[in-house]
């Protein structure tokens, strides 16, 4: 039976799930009518230990503690977060959550409209540049960090150094982003190591394809800004003036071979050659190595060797695996525990990226972002994640990285998305626990930001700009002028942020769910009285030394009343008697032990009961 709960029964609490007071002593079971090695409801995947809990911060805003917000505003309006700003108060607050990596976003020098000439660094050309801060992903200089996020801009590589030691005394790990597959037009190296040769400075430009280029160009054509661009709106932007000097033009970095790319194309940059040749139907020319396989492998052991503890790697399939395959080895002579994580969108590709290219870890956007994302809106169900598990990830789930925001996409508390962050708790349950792979959530999530309010470049869409120079409003209220301590947080914030705080520390503590199997039981409940295996979702986690019961309601307004079966196959599997009494604590609202499994489960809520015999 369900019912609507009063809004005060819905608000977060430490009664998520509860028990109804007639007694059951014993775990109920369902007939075994199947051997576990075929049962349709787990996988015969041997399960590792990948368990990282990654925390990302967008560098530039993370410590920005102005609140003006000007659209397209400057540097000097808006203010950006520093190195500096990332302090042991911010760091230790960050590790409180269970977090154990820190992706720093956007480190690397960008095309930026910002003035850092007096620097010795050229000023780019706002007609290739998007938004006044730029692109963190159009890099002009592989070699170097941002001016924006130094204090001492001369220094500024001094900075990122100390930041990185800094996040290691506070005992967490450092990802930085890899962006491989393309550059700022405006690419040059000013801070190269001697002796490195810098990107396009040998090639042949005559040819439109040539193994040994760094670049693909469109031979006897000039490049052509895409018509209707206006950098800041209405401002003017430097050197804004409808032409860019690239002669011959180069082929645009979301493969575009063509002088003239689109205004919804990647125009501000321009793509890498690893000797593919897309025009004669993509013909490989990996023997010899190619120069630019080279290149980039120098620019890994670079980082690499500044101490980071591993890369998030933008657009991976655009990139050839075999590359991948041939440079992670690489780099891991040099950093054998170095961490490779590649932004993916092609579930058909996710296997041969792992064994062919030698990847830890692939997003699992499609899959099951894409599924919880429609169950927190209202429109899926938890079909979806059976998909996910039974058919898209089966064999290498733990490879999969799992989140619910980053810096591309929607937050959860925007109208664009499910408008109400309470809807991440069932759903980040699910992302945290189904598997022993990484998860990882965004700055600000954790006390629900909307991400609202046109930027500059960035429109009102529900995302947080990674274009312009900007305050995040909630996130700032956490940051309490750099005290880091929620000082300015309501009271549904702090609940918030201390559901995240149980959650990943549980995560990261729990033995079943960093090491165990997995069992799912929607089956085993089809039939069960107020189950709606539509809404609800229900799985077992379990090692030798702990098993876990986890179970989510995604309905937005309807409780569930329901006595959850779980099979004779599970308890076998579990090494449980059925006719042994159990107890069963919630540990992720830490709430005291009940004796049964007849549950209440209140709307977009998650319980993870420890099972343990009496």
């Amino acid at each position: 039976m369900k019912t609507i709960l009063p809004a005060v029964a819905v608000a977060l609490s430490l009664a998520a799930c509860s028990a109804s007071q007639s007694p059951q002593a014993t775990v109920p079971a369902v007939p075994n009518t199947t051997s576990l090695a075929n049962d349709p409801n787990t996988t015969a995947e041997t399960p590792q230990d990948h368990k990282l809990i990654i925390y990302q911060v967008m560098t530039r805003l993370f410590g920005n503690k102005n609140t003006t917000n000007k659209f397209y505003g400057s540097v000097e309006e808006n203010g950006v977060g520093k190195f500096n700003d990332i302090t042991n108060p911010a760091l230790q607050a960050i590790k409180q959550l269970g977090v154990t990596h820190v992706w720093y976003t956007g480190v690397l020098e960008h095309a930026t409209m910002t003035d850092y000439t007096r620097y010795g660094i050229p000023l780019d050309d706002a007609d290739v540049v998007k938004g006044r801060a730029g692109s963190p992903y159009a890099i002009r200089d592989y070699y170097d960090v941002a001016p924006d996020l130094a204090v001492n801009v001369p220094r500024r590589m001094q900075e990122f150094e100390a930041l990185v030691q800094r996040t290691h005394q506070n005992g967490l790990k450092v990802l930085i982003d890899f962006i491989p597959n393309h550059v700022a037009r405006s690419y040059k190296s000013d801070v190269r190591p001697a002796g490195v040769v810098d990107l396009g400075e040998h090639d042949d430009k005559t040819q439109a394809f040539s193994p040994s280029n760094n670049f693909y160009y469109i031979p006897g054509q000039a490049f052509r800004v895409p018509a209707g661009y206006n950098p800041l709106g209405d401002l003017k932007g430097p050197g804004e003036d409808k032409k860019y000097q690239e002669v011959p033009a180069k082929a645009t970095g979301n493969d575009v071979f063509s002088a003239t790319p689109t205004i919804d194309d990647w125009f501000e940059t321009i793509k890498l050659n690893y000797g593919v040749d897309y025009a004669n139907n993509r013909q490989t020319h990996f023997e010899p190595i190619p120069d630019t396989w080279l290149k980039m492998r120098d620019i890994l052991l670079y980082w690499a060797k500044k101490d980071v503890d591993g890369f998030r790697c933008d657009m991976a399939e655009m990139v050839p695996v075999e590359f991948w395959g041939w440079v992670i080895p690489e780099v891991k002579k040099v950093k054998p525990d170095i961490i490779f994580a590649a932004e993916i969108y092609n579930p058909k590709q996710y296997q041969h990226y792992i064994e062919a290219g030698k990847f830890d870890y692939l997003y699992d956007k499609v899959g099951l972002y894409d599924g919880l994302r429609r169950l927190m809106s209202g429109q899926g169900t938890t079909d979806d994640i059976t998909h996910v598990w039974r058919e898209e990830s089966r064999g290498f789930a733990g490879n999969m990285l799992r989140f619910l925001e980053n810096h591309d996409e929607q937050r959860i508390a925007a109208k664009e998305f499910a408008g109400n962050p309470r809807a991440a708790i069932p759903a980040m349950t699910v992302t945290a626990t189904l598997a022993n792979g990484p998860v990882m959530l965004y700055m600000g999530q954790e006390v629900g930001e909307p991400g609202r309010g046109a930027s500059g470049f960035s429109s009102d869409d529900g995302r947080t700009t990674i274009f312009d120079y900007w305050g995040v409003p909630e996130h700032q209220k956490w940051m309490n002028g750099g005290k880091f301590d929620g000082g300015q947080l309501s009271e549904s914030q702090r609940q918030l942020r201390s559901f995240y705080q149980r959650l990943l520390t549980l995560t990261n503590q729990s033995d079943a769910i960093r090491r165990g199997r997995y069992y799912e039981l929607q089956q085993a409940n089809q039939s069960s009285s107020g189950y709606n295996p539509q809404q609800l979702y229900a799985y077992l986690r379990y090692t030798d030394k702990q098993k876990l019961l986890i179970v989510v309601n995604f309905s937005s307004s309807q409780s569930a009343q329901t006595q959850v079966q779980i099979p004779a196959a599970a308890m076998q599997a579990m090494g449980l008697e059925d006719s042994n009494s159990y107890t069963y604590t919630d540990l992720l609202n830490q709430a005291p032990p009940i004796d049964n499994l007849k549950l209440t489960v209140a709307p977009q809520s998650a319980c993870i009961l420890e099972i343990k015999a009496k």
